[in-house]
């Protein structure tokens, strides 16, 4: 896979029952590559969650695992990002952030990143 799908799983998560996690090492075994942020410090993968907000640059897709109430303080941080999409997994679905998104002509789309990985359809 190429760099320009690298992805920031945003809501990263150490711990290992959390779908964020799984996303980070279904990600990788793809080949896909991956930043993370999140609010608690760890290593999924041979990847470091970080967690101070980073300037990324060629970030294509942030998928999310934040519920929609904790996003709201990082959405104009996500549009500076200026990604080419913005995955939403279930229970991150956010009518307010889906408005910005096409403000700024940021495409998005509410579906499962492991569904999306497993599928073979997540660079579509």
């Amino acid at each position: 896979m190429v760099d320009s799908y690298q992805t920031l799983v945003f809501g990263a998560s150490p711990n290992p029952d959390r779908y964020a996690y799984k996303a980070i090492l279904m990600l990788r075994k793809f080949g896909v590559p991956v930043k993370a942020f999140g609010s608690r410090q760890g290593t999924v993968a041979e990847i470091k969650i970080d967690t101070n907000l980073k300037p990324y640059k060629n970030i294509h897709t942030v998928t999310l695992y934040l519920n929609p109430k904790r996003q709201s303080v990082y959405i104009d941080y996500i549009l500076n990002l200026n990604p080419k999409r913005v995955i939403f997994n279930p229970g991150t679905e956010n009518p307010a952030f889906f408005k910005a998104l096409d403000q700024h002509d940021i495409s998005y789309e509410m579906s499962c990143t492991l569904v999306l990985l497993s599928t073979n359809q997540y660079q579509s």
